[in-house]
């Protein structure tokens, strides 16, 4: 087991308005955007991490929701694991609370699942593999 940190979400109001300081302060390069859980998400890419600024494209999904009730700012850490479905497995073993009992796809068609901050000290954790 050698997790790694895949990338960070960071939730804005307008990926237009949050851009500039990655692209023209950092020199960091935008991927393409893309959609996935009802957001617009566009990835830099930072040394062996990504930065995902998460945009909502529909004002019922989650990032919508977090910036409602939080305003902008880290939505999510994402760690790459080696087995997601072992990863699960040990979460759910150790009382973990899951949002997805089971792996989905999300951004760049990468599989996906989310564990509840409620379990986690307050943070919102992907796990990918």
């Amino acid at each position: 087991m050698n997790p790694s940190v895949a990338h960070i979400g960071i939730a804005v109001s307008s990926i237009r308005d949050a851009l500039p300081f990655y692209r023209d302060i950092l020199g960091l390069a935008p991927g393409q955007p893309e959609n996935a859980d009802g957001a617009t998400i566009v990835s830099l890419h930072v040394g062996d991490v990504d930065v995902e600024l998460l945009e909502p494209a529909d004002p019922s999904s989650p990032v919508a929701k977090f910036l409602a009730k939080r305003g902008p700012g880290i939505h999510h850490i994402s760690y790459r694991v080696t087995d997601l479905d072992a990863a699960l497995a040990r979460c759910r073993a150790a009382g973990y609370q899951l949002i997805d009992e089971t792996p989905r796809r999300g951004a760049g068609g990468r599989r996906i699942a989310f564990l509840h901050p409620k379990s986690t000290n307050g943070i919102l954790l992907e796990l990918t593999d």
